[in-house]
């Protein structure tokens, strides 16, 4: 490996040390695509309540980090803050970034898994509708048993 010159020290003191896929890095919240489990989009993050898949995937994957868009408000990370908690699981609010993201929750590891598909279908109130009407379905069944 070759020796670094002065100009090396110089263009790292006025450039900044090198990065590999910054703009990646920072559309994932600091992290790279190829190491995350899931994430949620800042609407997805908004929403009442918590995605019981990203819930599923901490509990069976607590020794990674758990990366949260500081641009939302406080009260919209909470929940999923406070699971994260209960499980160990590392995380950091990341603020100040260079460029406006959508992304809004990620749980990544510190190297690489490649998974394909890394994006939850958002929640509809149809859905949540039709998970109460089998909820309300099923215990009527169970109450009303010939």
């Amino acid at each position: 490996m070759e020796k670094p010159t002065v100009d090396d020290y110089l263009k790292k003191g006025i450039y900044g040390q090198k990065e590999i896929n910054p703009e990646e890095k920072r559309t994932f919240l600091g992290t790279f695509r190829e190491r995350i489990i899931v994430a949620l989009t800042q609407s997805q993050v908004r929403e009442q309540g918590t995605y019981k898949e990203v819930e599923e995937l901490m509990s069976r994957n607590r020794e990674a980090k758990l990366y949260l868009n500081g641009s939302l408000d406080f009260k919209y990370l909470r929940d999923y803050i406070q699971i994260a908690d209960q499980l160990s699981i590392d995380y950091l609010v990341v603020s100040n970034q260079e460029k406006e993201t959508d992304i809004g929750l990620v749980l990544a590891h510190d190297h690489a898994i490649d998974k394909e598909d890394i994006f939850i279908e958002e929640h509809t109130e149809k859905d949540d509708l039709e998970k109460d009407e089998k909820g309300l379905s099923a215990f009527l069944s169970r109450l009303f048993r010939p």
